[in-house]
């Protein structure tokens, strides 16, 4: 963070400054954070130099993309529309990777006529796949058996995920395979995200190579994404540069061993932009019970869910009065839920120590840049927030508050 005068400063800029501009509820995103992640996930792998594919789906943002692209990052998309917005952002098609879910044959149609890749994800969509695109190619999602990620909702390997074909189908795939002359270009897992642990992401990545060495012609391996960032400030950082000397050097000895040119891919999403973002809100009330002394702000879950949805911890900085007296208070939002709380973990509420709150001071909401924006609906018929992307003491905005027209247009 940066703090002048007692009052938090986000690339440059004076909190205050931003919503005096732009108004609250305000996600501001600092580009030189996303950059500076992007360089180090390059250098962390560059022994290899693997496709990097960024993971629209942890913010959309075409000024973000921008960035991403500009960084060197290709796609991975998992539904139609984001294949259909990084293609209008410049990205080629061969730069897109899709992974969908449970996906349609529409979905698929739309993707063979762009000419994106595509990941399938069970032996059902495989025949699916192969009845639109016979004697093509395809890669393949499959389930490594095991899991992990900072909650049971977002762990996407093992027996309890829906996610991929399981890695002991290595029969049946080959039989999918040759049903509709198919040629397998790639293989692709992964296992969980928010990790901050490289045990699981090294043994997921043997069970991979292992399914791989029934393949002759891979093109690819894909590792998937999980790489996670510290929330709480007890969290030890991923330690990334370790973690990229061990996968590289896996991966080298199984390319020796493979005896043909093949790629690593990865699928970073969180890791390059959360940190980046913040979520700056108004307080506009303060009221006390027996248990708790209440934090009443201009947003809620319906601008970051993170925390209703997964107890998720997101430090919370008073940007008006950065230190000072402190008071042990729980933010609440403005939705008509008890779950609209901003400080709660899985048990429950959770008090936070903040220099204390009054009305009309701002709040900063740290580490919002993926699954913030993203995730956001209009809940109770609230708009949505303004984006602004700020760089150097310079802001621009990147997506317009919404409106009552805008909540409104699609009613028939």
């Amino acid at each position: 963070m940066d703090v002048r005068d007692n009052q938090l400063y986000l690339g440059g800029c004076q909190a205050k400054a931003l919503t005096d501009a732009f108004g609250t509820p305000l996600y501001v995103y600092e580009e030189e954070a996303i950059r500076r992640q992007c360089r180090q996930m390059r250098e962390a792998f560059a022994a290899v130099q693997p496709d990097l594919h960024y993971a629209v789906k942890a913010n959309a943002n075409p000024a973000l993309l921008a960035i991403l692209k500009d960084e060197g990052f290709h796609i991975d998309a998992v539904s139609p529309f984001e294949v259909r917005l990084c293609l209008g952002a410049g990205f080629q098609p061969g730069q897109i990777l899709f992974t969908g879910n449970n996906t349609s044959e529409e979905d698929y149609r739309y993707c063979l006529e762009q000419g994106v890749p595509v990941n399938v994800g069970s032996l059902v969509e495989l025949d699916r796949y192969g009845r639109l695109n016979p004697g093509g190619t395809v890669s393949l999602r499959i389930n490594p058996d095991v899991g992990a990620g900072h909650h049971h909702h977002v762990i996407t390997g093992g027996p309890d995920s829906k996610f991929g074909i399981y890695h002991t189908e290595r029969e049946a795939i080959a039989e999918h395979l040759r049903r509709h002359g198919l040629i397998l270009t790639g293989i692709q897992s992964h296992i969980g995200t928010g990790i901050l642990r490289t045990a699981e992401m090294l043994a997921a990545m043997e069970i991979i190579l292992n399914t791989a060495r029934g393949f002759e012609a891979l093109e690819f391996i894909d590792f998937g994404g999980g790489f996670g960032i510290p929330y709480r400030p007890d969290q030890e950082p991923l330690e990334l540069t370790g973690l990229g000397r061990a996968m590289c050097e896996r991966f080298a000895s199984f390319r020796s061993e493979y005896g043909r040119p093949i790629k690593m891919k990865l699928e970073p999403g969180r890791y390059l932009v959360a940190q980046a973002g913040s979520l700056l809100v108004r307080v506009t009330n303060v009221q006390s019970t027996p248990a708790h002394t209440f934090v009443g702000t201009d947003s809620g879950f319906n601008h970051l869910i993170r925390p209703a949805m997964y107890g998720a911890y997101h430090e919370v900085v008073n940007a008006s009065v950065v230190t000072g007296e402190a008071a042990e208070v729980v933010v609440a939002g403005n939705i008509c839920e008890s779950g609209d709380v901003f400080t709660q973990d899985k048990q429950g509420l959770e008090h936070r120590s903040l220099t204390r709150p009054e009305v009309g001071h701002l709040l900063a909401l740290l580490d919002a840049g993926a699954y913030g924006m993203a995730l956001a609906s209009n809940y109770n018929m609230r708009p949505r927030p303004a984006e602004v992307l700020v760089n150097q003491g310079e802001s621009r905005l990147i997506r317009r508050r919404e409106s009552y027209e805008d909540l409104t247009a699609n009613f028939v």
